[in-house]
């Protein structure tokens, strides 16, 4: 009979990325890449990666053509975050098959690994400068229903994002609600009968494929009910404002009278008010917003709206003042990018270290010798940075923290 074969560094470290990337919704499901220019020599806090935005032409009419540069913008992205999890298992765990040894070690320290990862990425969905809501008669938020989500769509529609690949994660909470509320829309039996077993909404419903994730976060909004513009035809991210009355909180989302928002493909106007996020918090008395799309008015490269605003404009802010909401989200898949490379083994001090990567994430395990206590240390280590590249392909679906 043949002596049971051990598993190996390389093995649990493969089987380990794996959990690790599909324990979590988000993390499954957004843009992740995975930098091999640090191969050989290892990442460290501090190491950045380039990522590239689209490029925007305008189209011209007749035989004339005006020649256009092609201005590839592009963003730098920090590997600033490093999470790690202890791992500890005997000589006899590694005689199990990988399928046992993974559903005893592997799973419940992948799930919180990726926990912490995503609750970290998720932070950037505060710079999603589109939203919805469902309000009632008195202006009150009330808890999501199918309109909401399809307006959600078609704000991605309009912001230009491809038709596919377009997701929504929703907290347990608002999940539980819109599953009783939508479940009258849902034909062909099968969605039906999938939505009553798992008590889930399913996949490619109104246009998007729909996730549950404890990670989605709440947005406290400000305390200003309004501002006004300070000087007209202000173009660019700063907004000149008159003294502000209250607060704004980064990711507060504002719009302004007689600046709408072009649709980024057509350069017309959609007909709807643009929506301008936060980039940063405004204190009382501030005399300058800083925001995002940028204020550029007109048929041209990165057109954002039809005309910047007039001189004492009110600025209006989305939300209720000074309320707290579930902060659900509707976007395209490459509207967040989190990337990952492989993370700096030591070289001093290790039994065994190993590297692994899955779908743009790598995980490194490291086994040491803790001379002080006299035993072995095992940890596995992710390091990673993450960006909203296209904020405009996000849009946050607000509901209330009573959902009920």
């Amino acid at each position: 009979m043949a002596a049971n074969q051990l598993l190996t560094i390389s093995k649990i470290t493969r089987e380990a990325v794996h959990r690790f990337v599909n324990s979590n919704a988000l993390l499954g499901i957004i843009n992740k890449q995975y930098d091999d220019q640090f191969n050989g020599t290892g990442a460290k806090i501090g190491d950045t990666v380039r990522i590239r935005y689209p490029v925007d032409y305008v189209v011209g009419d007749g035989a004339t053509i005006v020649p256009q540069a092609t201005n590839e913008a592009q963003t730098t992205l920090t590997l600033s975050n490093q999470k790690n999890v202890p791992v500890s298992f005997t000589q006899a765990d590694l005689t199990l098959k990988l399928d046992d040894f993974s559903e005893r070690i592997l799973k419940s320290a992948m799930n919180n690994l990726a926990g912490a990862v995503a609750t970290t990425v998720i932070g950037v969905s505060e710079m999603a400068s589109a939203a919805v809501a469902n309000f009632d008669s008195n202006g009150n938020i009330i808890k999501p229903d199918a309109q909401t989500f399809l307006l959600a769509g078609a704000k991605l529609t309009t912001n230009s994002a491809p038709k596919g690949d377009r997701y929504a994660v929703l907290d347990p909470m608002t999940q539980a609600t819109a599953v009783a509320s939508l479940a009258g829309l849902f034909n062909p039996q099968i969605k039906l009968s999938e939505q009553y077993r798992t008590g889930m909404l399913s996949k490619d419903t109104l246009g998007l494929d729909f996730y549950e994730d404890q990670t989605i976060i709440t947005h406290t909004a400000g305390t200003a009910t309004t501002a006004t513009v300070n000087g007209a035809g202000q173009t660019g991210n700063t907004l000149l404002i008159n003294a502000l009355s209250g607060t704004l909180n980064a990711g507060d989302i504002i719009s302004i009278p007689g600046v709408y928002a072009l649709n980024r493909v057509t350069k017309q106007s959609t007909g709807e008010l643009q929506q301008f996020v936060l980039t940063a918090p405004a204190a009382n008395g501030a005399t300058s917003l800083s925001i995002y799309p940028a204020i550029t008015p007109g048929n041209v490269q990165y057109g954002t709206v039809t005309a910047s605003p007039a001189n004492n404009a009110p600025i209006t802010p989305f939300l209720p003042a000074g309320g707290t909401f579930r902060k659900n989200l509707v976007f395209h898949e490459s509207a967040m990018t989190v990337a990952s490379a492989d993370i700096l083994l030591p070289k001093t001090g290790v039994i065994e270290s190993a590297h692994s990567t899955y779908k743009g994430m790598s995980i490194a395990y490291v086994k040491g010798f803790d001379i002080v206590n006299y035993q072995e240390i095992s940890r596995m280590d992710c390091i990673f940075g993450q960006t909203m590249v296209r904020p405009e392909w996000c849009c946050s679906v607000f509901a209330p923290i009573q959902v009920s």
